[in-house]
């Protein structure tokens, strides 16, 4: 009888972060080998993968068993993302590669505006709304652009928070009515450049991350003989929580405190300034997980409004910030904890919306006009990260009908015996004392080897046997699917992980899994018609031991592993990283000079094959352009190698065409990909 004594109760299969796929039962009621179910079907492969939780429409998975795109889901468009992906390395495009649908970038403009134009009629709110793009969230040119003309029929404005970035937005302002923000610390020429393009009947704003910054535009203000118009961040006292936490409340490194707020209030009161500020501005910190926490930020900040316009100040504008969340998770609206967030994109309009119209009413004031600052939200779905597999890397075992030679060492018969014996176990207790048994023999082993009392083929052989009896009882503890499971096993999960090898760089290409530990939804592009047999970390091709994908999406947010499939030596085997428009491209790092990915640039088209085109493709970044950033360069580099080439042939190491055929054949990578190819 089984004494192992009670734990508590394990939650179903589903829910477990670590568990391997379900083996197919047989008719003793024991697992046959560690495969997952034989039946399978496109639909267990999206809800494996929980595509309708994160995907939210735009993603799905077809008929061929193929991840398709839907750039707007009130069409009836759906493009194959493995057939797009098949496409581009065709024509010549690398891996790994960002395929951006750009016609998703309009679609979740609308969504957002759409959103508090609804809040607005059912509230009759009377401020209207403006939202402004932070190009910080993705500056790249061609991101830009599709917001910027889709957001014209709802006057859509930008945000910038620094020199570059002020420079790249101020073409942008082709229409006066255009509302330009600019946050961040600014010194004294961007102050006089935002004064003179006020002067031209721009709607620039700078907005005060101090009290000195307001000194400062009053100055420069009066020196150009015109008035003055800015916004002031305010230092509120309410916090979201989550990794961004510090973006507001004490620790907030923006932002003027309420009490250097009123002093300067009294200031422009005094001088006769009621028109000065113009906006009013807070922000949580990104991904606000909790939309109680934004509905009292935005009641606390039309307090300060209300009063403000009591006042006598023209305030113009009311700023909530940014923070609308992705929903990152396995859960709709998942939550904060589990990296979802636990509200529409309607009920972050609503919840605006209906807090300022509450406090202006009961303040007696007019309601101003909103104004947010959603990237994330806007820029996240419409770039998918795509990478080669390269292999996996497995715990190395034994064949089936393996039998030790004679001469074998005692301890390989040992572990070999323990394979018997974990088929005859009966409970987890029997199953944990084979387990045990098992780690005392490896680490005598280690210990004989160690002292040269074991031969290296013994040594190999045992630590084969050693995962060949780990697999054998974590099948038959998985197929059993107790109630409890000791800490063992679930260590023992995840040392049987497999380590897929992939073609890219987590500091590159996303960073903030690496910095801020935020998960990504992650699949194949394929074969998602047949169930997958391995659990799976990636890895990426740097040298650094942080350069691994271990946390992965799921109903409690403790994954630690990923189904995939096995495959064939030279398959073609393709995964797809999601939710990837949002600072992956821009806040890479050049780790191991590991440079930027290619691009493909998809809009939908349905009178083309697939309902796609391709519009436009660019190459990653070179090993030329790569080295030029360190400043290596391939004049230098090359005489360096003619010189080691010269001598070696007066040396008559190599003949001169050999050296001519060694130089041709180090000149071919300056333009290569910085990445693996072939």
């Amino acid at each position: 009888m089984d004494q192992t004594p009670a734990a508590p109760a394990r939650p179903p299969r589903a829910e477990r972060p670590n568990a391997p796929p379900t083996p197919p039962a047989t008719p003793s009621g024991l697992p046959e080998g560690d495969g997952a179910p034989a039946l399978w079907t496109t639909q267990d492969s999206a809800d494996l993968y929980h595509v309708a939780a994160w995907g939210e429409g735009y993603v799905e998975v077809n008929d061929k068993g193929h991840v398709a795109v839907r750039p707007d889901p009130t069409q009836d468009v759906a493009i194959d993302l493995a057939d797009v992906v098949d496409e581009i390395v065709a024509k010549g495009l690398k891996l790994p590669a960002v395929v951006r649908f750009q016609d998703l970038l309009a679609t979740r403009v609308r969504l957002l505006n759409e959103a508090f134009q609804t809040a607005i009629a059912e509230s009759g709110y009377t401020g209207g709304y403006t939202g402004v793009y932070p190009v910080k969230v993705n500056q790249l040119r061609e991101v830009v652009d599709e917001i910027v003309e889709a957001g014209k029929p709802y006057g859509f404005g930008l945000e910038c928070g620094s020199k570059a970035e002020l420079v790249a937005t101020l073409p942008r302002l082709e229409s006066d009515e255009t509302l330009l923000l600019v946050n961040g610390y600014k010194d004294e020429a961007m102050l006089r450049l935002i004064g003179t393009f006020q002067r031209l009947g721009k709607r620039v704003l700078p907005i005060c991350e101090k009290a000195s910054e307001l000194r400062e535009i009053l100055r420069l203000a009066d020196e150009a003989g015109q008035r003055a118009r800015f916004g002031v961040r305010v230092k509120l006292s309410t916090v979201a929580d989550g990794p961004w936490a510090t973006s507001s409340g004490d620790l907030s490194k923006f932002g003027v405190p309420l009490p250097d707020l009123v002093e300067a209030v009294d200031g422009l009161v005094a001088e006769g300034r009621m028109d000065a500020l113009r906006l009013l501005h807070f922000h949580l910190g990104s991904q606000i997980g909790d939309v109680q926490a934004l509905k009292s930020a935005v009641k606390e900040i039309a307090r300060i409004y209300a009063h403000l316009i009591k006042r006598g100040l023209e305030v113009e504008f009311l700023d909530v910030g940014g923070g609308l969340g992705v929903n990152y998770d396995a859960h709709p609206f998942g939550g904060a904890r589990s990296g979802g967030v636990d509200y529409s994109t309607q009920e972050y309009a609503n919840a605006i919306v209906y807090a300022v119209q509450e406090v202006c009413d009961q303040e007696g004031v007019p309601h101003p006009r909103i104004v947010s600052e959603n990237g994330r939200a806007i820029t996240a779905h419409h770039s998918v990260l795509v990478l080669d597999t390269l292999g996996a890397m497995t715990k190395p075992g034994v064949a089936d009908d393996y039998e030790p030679e004679p001469g074998a060492h005692e301890i390989v018969r040992l572990l070999h015996s323990f394979r018997q014996a974990t088929a005859a176990a009966r409970g987890l207790g029997e199953l944990l004392e084979v387990y045990h048994d098992t780690l005392e023999q490896r680490k005598k082993a280690e210990d004989l080897f160690g002292y040269g009392y074991l031969p290296l083929d013994q040594k190999a052989l045992a630590e084969r046997l050693f995962w060949t009896v780990c697999r054998g009882i974590q099948a038959r503890v998985h197929a059993a699917d107790p109630d409890w499971l000791p800490a063992e096993f679930d260590a023992l999960d995840d040392a049987l992980v497999d380590q897929v090898l992939c073609d890219f760089s987590v500091f590159q290409s996303l960073m903030d899994h690496w910095a801020l530990g935020q998960r990504f939804p992650i699949m194949p592009l394929q074969r998602l018609g047949e169930a997958p047999g391995l659990r799976c970390r990636l890895v990426d091709i740097t040298c650094d031991s942080d350069g691994k994908v271990a946390r992965f999406i799921s109903p409690d947010g403790n994954k630690r592993s990923l189904e995939l499939h096995e495959t064939a030596e030279g398959e073609t085997y393709r995964l797809g990283v999601f939710l990837v428009g949002a600072y992956q491209d821009i806040l890479g790092d050049a780790h191991n000079l590991l440079g930027g990915v290619g691009e493909a640039h998809v809009y939908v088209d349905t009178d083309e094959p697939g309902g796609y085109f391709l519009e436009e493709m660019l190459p990653g970044t070179t090993v030329e352009q790569m080295l030029a950033t360190v400043q290596y360069f391939p004049s230098d580099l090359q005489q360096r190698v003619q010189a080691i080439l010269r001598e070696k042939a007066k040396q008559g190491v190599i003949r001169p065409r050999e050296a001519q055929e060694v130089l041709k054949q180090y000149r071919a990578f300056f333009p290569a990909s910085t990445y693996l190819e072939g």
